[in-house]
């Protein structure tokens, strides 16, 4: 397992995250990320109000008006505790639309001699997104079960799984742009535990309030800087590097 490659990389990382590429993708996905949650919750509380209807008829009691309210409000503040739950990867997962940028950024910084990477087609990266942000929150969902079985265990759980899906996803994002995706996917499941190792050092931090939200882009820059670290045979992967 290369840990000193891991904590090189995120060194590296951390160097740059004041560079204004990646504040750019930082606000773009906290942005869209709060416009879908609440477009989320507004729709969400206009179905619970249109299916209680504006009156309900109680027994004994007769018709009353303000069952509708009260079902908005608790679907309201229901999603309210959601949103804070979910804020994390849903910002995650709108973010690994823009982390090219940020792929970009290291390299252009760290490996300036690299040939341009191949950009993954927009589509392709919706794709990605949508199917990232439905693992990330059904698996964060089902996990809540386990946080609630083995309560103290939490904070490793938490940490376990949601490292494995960030290492794996941002790991396949720097590699895919060098290799292409049948590629990546074979030096994903070569290096698995190192990428694991450093997913849940990526994942620590997101039980940090505000620092979890630059968590998508510091793993984008540290998994940029692993790929190419854990590449040994640059003519394997068709690159060609610069001289260490």
């Amino acid at each position: 397992m290369a840990v000193t490659e891991i904590f090189k990389a995120i060194g590296l990382a951390v160097g740059q995250l004041s560079d204004p590429r990646f504040r750019k993708v930082f606000f773009m996905g906290i942005g869209l990320a709060l416009v879908l949650l609440i477009g989320i919750a507004a729709a969400f509380v206009w179905l619970v109000g249109w299916l209680a209807g504006d009156a309900t008829s109680i027994p004994w009691v007769g018709e009353v008006t303000w069952v509708d309210d009260l079902f908005s409000w608790g679907a309201g503040l229901l999603l309210m505790v959601l949103s804070v739950f979910l804020m994390i990867p849903v910002a995650s997962a709108i973010t690994s639309m823009f982390l090219d940028d940020v792929a970009d950024a290291v390299e252009a910084e760290h490996y300036p001699h690299l040939p341009a990477a191949n950009r993954v087609p927009f589509g392709d990266a919706v794709r990605d997104t949508v199917n990232f942000m439905g693992v990330l929150i059904g698996v964060n969902l089902l996990a809540l079960i386990l946080y609630i079985l083995f309560a103290p265990l939490a904070p490793l759980i938490f940490w376990t799984v949601n490292g494995f899906l960030l290492g794996r996803e941002y790991f396949t994002l720097a590699a895919i742009r060098r290799v292409g995706r049948v590629e990546a996917k074979k030096l994903r499941r070569r290096h698995m535990g190192t990428i694991w190792v450093a997913g849940v050092l990526m994942a620590m931090p997101l039980s940090i309030p505000l620092l979890n939200l630059v968590i998508p882009i510091l793993g984008a820059a540290t998994f940029t800087h692993l790929f190419h670290q854990l590449v040994s045979d640059p003519r394997a992967a068709n690159i060609q590097y610069p001289p260490r």
